[in-house]
């Protein structure tokens, strides 16, 4: 659903009752992303999903920076009369979760950063920002989604291997059925819109960081190739009251996809359910 906030319009998901959790989609996501829902129980837990500025049908307009698309979130969250949230930040979610825990604390119950970025992600000269800003812009992001999607209904599994490869530094693997269908829903919910070129030029104050408080959990793989490992200790150095969790599971990035993410997963959910006091 599209909501119009007092300072700008917003799309997101609502599911569930209970425990508001506020998820923050990484880069090419939007308010369909369902990935990370998974084992949170929609009769325990209200699973608030929203499309970051730039994404789905959320306009980037004046929310450009991590800072202003908090805003906007805490804007929605007055809208729809929510007071406080556990916040889920993703990958390149991870700045404007920060922006939010750091500067909105009395709407932050705990902070969850899930293979996230926590300072600038990447450099000019890094091939990865080459190949977003060529590949994702906003007048060639629909084509090159179209021709992944076409590639992913003729060879599924050729191009999971070729998707692995991107997000894992773990060598010769198998996938399952469910790991290439997984992957294969992911590709198809998503698009990159004006929202991953802006993701690529954002930063966040280094200050900002030493200003949360909330209880907060650092979520990230060994073997991720996409968010560097260094995103992790940088948050867990800055951080006061935050616990770090490494995982060496096969997807990388993707802690949520396979077999092991169920260790993530379950200690995750004991992180939520656990009194703060």
């Amino acid at each position: 659903m599209i909501v119009k906030t007092k300072i700008g319009t917003i799309e997101y998901s609502d599911l569930g009752t209970g425990e508001p959790i506020l998820f923050l989609h990484g880069g090419h996501g939007n308010c369909n992303e369902t990935l990370w829902h998974k084992g949170f129980d929609q009769t325990k837990f209200r699973l608030l999903n929203p499309s970051r500025p730039g994404y789905g049908k959320t306009p980037l307009s004046t929310f450009e920076s991590p800072k202003e698309a908090a805003s906007l979130i805490v804007s929605l969250l007055d809208k729809i009369g929510i007071e406080k949230v556990v916040v889920i930040g993703i990958s390149a979610g991870g700045l404007t979760a920060l922006e939010l825990a750091a500067n909105y604390k009395d709407r932050v119950e705990k902070l969850i950063l899930l293979s996230a970025v926590t300072q600038k992600w990447l450099q000019p000269s890094d091939a990865l920002y080459k190949k977003g800003k060529l590949l994702f812009s906003p007048t060639m992001e629909k084509l090159s989604w179209g021709m992944f999607r076409v590639f992913f209904r003729l060879m599924p599994l050729t191009m999971t291997k070729t998707l692995f490869k991107e997000l894992s530094t773990v060598k010769a693997v198998n996938f399952d059925h469910k790991e290439v269908e997984t992957i294969k829903e992911i590709a198809f919910n998503q698009s990159s819109g004006h929202g991953f070129v802006n993701d690529l030029e954002q930063d966040i104050a280094s200050k900002t960081l030493s200003k949360i408080t909330c209880p907060t959990r650092i979520v990230h793989s060994k073997n991720d190739k996409t968010v560097s490992i260094e995103m992790a200790y940088h948050a867990k150095k800055s951080i006061t009251n935050s616990y770090l969790r490494l995982y060496d599971n096969k997807w990388g990035h993707l802690l949520w996809v396979g077999a092991d993410s169920i260790e993530p997963i379950t200690e995750t959910l004991a992180f939520v359910d656990k009194a703060n006091h």
